[in-house]
């Protein structure tokens, strides 16, 4: 009796069944990664809300919902935008001053031993001030405006960046130096091709951690001195006693934030890593 053999598809064939079988594997390897911070986003909200459950007082602990309206409210009127946007200017000046001047004299102290050793005592008493003391001094010295604001914020954290940039600068590699002046770059290209990718992680750490402490930083002084922002409006309610409002506007600043992480700073860590790799 014939034995039937099985039907043997041809390469042709094989190639052209597989994409439907591979796409699906492949889509959900890009969708896993997402889960888990989209799982645990929704756990703080079920958490949030049982609390509210227990809690029973809106006055104290409002439910999400509600503070989503709020803050929709806020959002019609052209409050929450306006304010909103007055604090992400002051963040973004105080964080480029502080970069810009940070990372100045942290690359100096790092290359230069006697620089380090006299500017040291100077680093660790600003270090140590407390970030309220900054705020009132400048307040009182320059004034309840804009610049005193931006001073006092850029202040609290140039300390930080010096010390993270001063690390990366004391951990270059001689020999790329070296060979840079063998070769006779110049010192243009030198800093854009051997010494600013070599500080990539160190700027990359200087910048996530500036920006977490600056926005803070910047809701104390406008609480403190200022007529705008979301520091301004949190004072504001704090005195009506509107929890809704305060976290209405907390939670539109915090998702702004959230926004700059995943399209700043994250792909800018993304690139440092494949740089090092």
């Amino acid at each position: 009796m014939a034995v039937e053999r099985p039907a043997v598809s041809r390469p042709g064939e094989l190639a052209e069944a597989a994409p439907p079988e591979v796409a699906p594997i492949a889509l959900s390897a890009r969708l896993r990664p997402a889960l888990v911070p989209v799982l645990s986003l929704a756990i703080l909200v079920l958490v949030w809300q049982l609390a509210a459950l227990i809690a029973g007082a809106p006055t104290r602990l409002p439910t999400p919902g509600a503070v989503l309206l709020r803050a929709y409210a806020e959002l019609q009127s052209g409050e929450l935008a306006w304010h909103l946007g007055a604090t992400l200017l002051r963040v973004a000046a105080s964080f480029v001053l502080a970069m810009t001047i940070g990372t100045v004299i942290g690359f100096a102290m790092g290359r230069l031993p006697l620089l380090d050793r006299f500017a040291h005592p100077w680093l660790v008493f600003l270090l140590n001030i407390p970030a309220l003391v900054i705020i009132v001094l400048a307040y009182i010295w320059i004034g309840l405006g804009e610049s005193a604001l931006i001073f006092a914020v850029a202040l609290n954290k140039i300390p930080n960046v010096v010390v993270t940039v001063r690390e990366g600068a004391r951990a270059l590699d001689r020999s790329l130096l070296e060979m840079a002046a063998s070769f006779r770059l110049g010192r243009r290209k030198t800093l854009a091709f051997v010494v600013l990718p070599q500080l990539y992680p160190y700027l990359a750490a200087a910048g996530r951690s500036g920006l977490a402490l600056i926005w803070k930083i910047v809701l104390v002084t406008e609480l403190l001195g200022r007529s705008s922002g979301v520091g301004f409006k949190i004072g504001t309610y704090f005195s009506l006693f509107d929890v809704t409002s305060i976290l209405a506007y907390s939670l539109a600043f915090v998702v702004v934030i959230q926004i700059i992480e995943w399209t700043v700073l994250l792909p800018l860590e993304r690139h440092v890593t494949r740089w090092r790799r």
